[in-house]
């Protein structure tokens, strides 16, 4: 069962004196990618949703460089930040499980056409001959 992250704004969870700039960063990255993953679209739009995952993902990457690692796991954000990357992760494969039925898809239908345009390609021929069974 898929847990579902609690959508709290970065500044109503931890808006406080000396709360790390990166943190907020890296969370409203983390969420920006998480809202966007909430619905898969059809074949017309796919590519513009796909284009701004990787535009969110390089934004996020960026925000992850940022952080200080030492002091990020000793973050009262911590597991929120964890639980929230897990679910950002469930939603991806959920993405590319998509675009892999699509390719599936694509490479069947392509297959299907070559038979009808070349239907003798699947025969097979001994030493290059082919024997005609047909009286």
């Amino acid at each position: 069962m898929e847990t579902s992250y609690s959508g709290k704004s970065p500044k109503a969870i931890f808006w406080r004196p000396g709360i790390m700039v990166e943190v907020e960063q890296f969370l409203e990255a983390s969420e920006k990618l998480y809202s966007h993953l909430t619905s898969i679209p059809t074949d017309d739009e796919r590519t513009e949703f796909i284009e701004q995952i990787n535009f969110l993902l390089d934004e996020r990457e960026k925000a992850i460089e940022a952080l200080d690692m030492s002091s990020f796991s000793s973050h009262a954000l911590y597991d929120r930040l964890i639980e929230l990357d897990q679910d950002i992760n469930k939603r991806l494969e959920k993405v590319m499980d998509a675009v892999k039925g699509d390719i599936k898809d694509l490479q069947q239908k392509k297959r299907h056409e070559s038979s009808y345009s070349n239907p003798y390609a699947a025969t097979q021929t001994i030493d290059g001959m082919y024997f005609d069974n047909k009286k």
